[in-house]
């Protein structure tokens, strides 16, 4: 099977672009980073995952991860918890804000959240899971998605088990990261697996987990059936990679543009979040942006020790404009 990135396909009735879906990731998935998944091809973003308890308690911070700008729709919003009323008004807040897709998370493997009875603990507690995301899709008219590991342990195939109930209670799509919560993010995605489930349900699925160019992405397409791949990683601070898989060029980006892109990424940042907090979570984004060699190691040094966005800013605005060796 030929597969086309640029394809359009669907989500009940959200039309998605193409075939490549940036992913939920805590930290680092706001609307600056959102924004430029899709400039550079994504056709569905995601925010990061969003606490129902947070926000039925209306905790400031929480509430704003539901901020939504007209350039990052199609926007799928995740939200995690075990209480499924909880979850229930939770995702009726998100569809109130805009979003066009609420997703719920079964595969976050962090303790901060399996300690509470969310993330990756309910693919153990199936019944559970299932009430869940009935009381989210009963809440909602917008399409509810999920997405999930293997299961917790290494081996597991629970996902296989529960995916055609997670469908049944009202999920229209399933995104598999064959990983177990186990494993993090050691070893390698077992795409085997997401084959199996995709055959096991008459939804799109949508396959996370090593995609890291767009040879990875077909060859997981075709080998799977999957509707769309979901890409994580590999897009912190490098969008051009997105590009790269999605098919609209290769090879490594100029200095220049590099230091252009980061720039717009920190005004955005700075806009969105404010400069106190923009300067604090930039910064793990400044060695992103300028790994792999793109610049000087001690340059990378200096601008992670700089105190503000401005002097951030100064810094690379030479670059961005005239390149620089």
């Amino acid at each position: 099977m030929q597969v086309n990135l640029h394809d359009s396909w669907q989500i009940g009735p959200v039309e998605i672009p193409t075939r490549v879906v940036l992913a939920p990731m805590a930290g680092v998935s706001v609307q600056a980073f959102r924004r430029q998944g899709r400039r550079y091809g994504a056709g569905l973003v995601c925010s990061e995952m969003v606490s129902c308890a947070g926000i039925h308690y209306g905790n400031e911070r929480t509430l704003g991860y539901l901020r939504i700008a007209g350039d990052e729709r199609p926007l799928a919003v995740q939200i995690f918890g075990s209480v499924p009323a909880l979850m229930a008004r939770a995702a009726h807040m998100v569809e109130d804000a805009g979003a066009d897709i609420v997703d719920v998370n079964f595969g976050c493997p962090v303790r901060k959240v399996t300690k509470t009875g969310a993330g990756a603990t309910l693919l153990e507690q199936p019944d559970l899971a299932c009430r869940i995301v009935d009381a989210v899709a009963r809440a909602v008219a917008v399409p509810v998605t999920v997405k999930m590991r293997r299961g917790l342990g290494d081996g597991s195939r629970t996902c296989l088990s529960l995916g055609p109930r997670l469908v049944a209670a009202g999920a229209q799509s399933l995104t598999l990261h064959p990983r177990s919560a186990r494993q993090m993010y050691t070893g390698t995605a077992d795409h085997d697996l997401s084959a199996e489930l995709v055959s096991l349900v008459d939804v799109p699925v949508v396959a996370s987990g090593d995609v890291t160019s767009n040879a990875r992405a077909r060859t997981i397409l075709e080998a799977t059936g999957a509707a769309a791949v979901m890409v994580g990683r590999a897009a912190q601070g490098n969008p051009w990679a997105l590009r790269e898989i999605v098919g609209d060029g290769d090879g490594e980006p100029l200095r220049s543009d590099v230091a252009a892109e980061l720039i717009l990424f920190v005004r955005e940042a700075v806009g969105e979040l404010g400069e106190r907090r923009a300067a604090g979570f930039l910064k793990k984004f400044y060695g992103w942006y300028l790994r792999g060699g793109r610049f000087p190691r001690p340059f990378v040094q200096e601008l992670v020790q700089l105190g503000s966005t401005d002097e951030v800013v100064i810094l690379e605005l030479p670059i961005s404009i005239y390149g620089g060796g």
